[in-house]
């Protein structure tokens, strides 16, 4: 799997698995698949129960909110990454502009990653508890 290795880069940027190791993030790239998109495809959709993150390789995605668009995402930009620890509604839209090449981690998947390395979990339980903090104190009006 030696062509997954080059996605370590980009995995560790991910707020999610900032934590991660070198060998947790190869564990995660192993369980991923790398998935061609045609352009004008749905790839979530809001409202939707999430079930897969998805890391984009090659193409671009415009972002959608209430049939609005809000934003544009390119390589090495991701998305999903909450659908992995919960199945809650998607809170927007991605639609592939291009032709892509992205990467997807099933929730199935990375809760077996996190079976086969318990102290992962750990690691993004802190990432979370942060976030979480920060959307705290964001709300706290003064």
């Amino acid at each position: 799997m030696p062509a997954k290795d080059t996605y370590l880069d980009h995995l560790a940027e991910v707020p999610l698995f900032a934590a991660a190791s070198r060998k947790d993030l190869q564990k995660i790239a192993r369980a991923s698949d790398e998935v061609d998109v045609k352009s004008g495809r749905v790839l979530v959709d809001q409202g939707r129960p999430g079930h897969e993150f998805f890391l984009i390789l090659d193409g671009s995605a415009s972002v959608r909110r209430n049939n609005r668009k809000v934003a544009e995402l390119t390589p090495g930009q991701y998305f999903g990454e909450l659908s992995l620890l919960d199945r809650g509604p998607r809170t927007a839209t991605v639609v592939a502009d291009t032709d892509m090449k992205v990467l997807v981690l099933g929730q199935r998947e990375f809760l077996g990653v996190l079976d086969d390395v318990p102290g992962l979990a750990y690691k993004i339980l802190r990432i979370m508890a942060g976030r979480l903090r920060d959307a705290d104190l964001k709300n706290v009006k003064h």
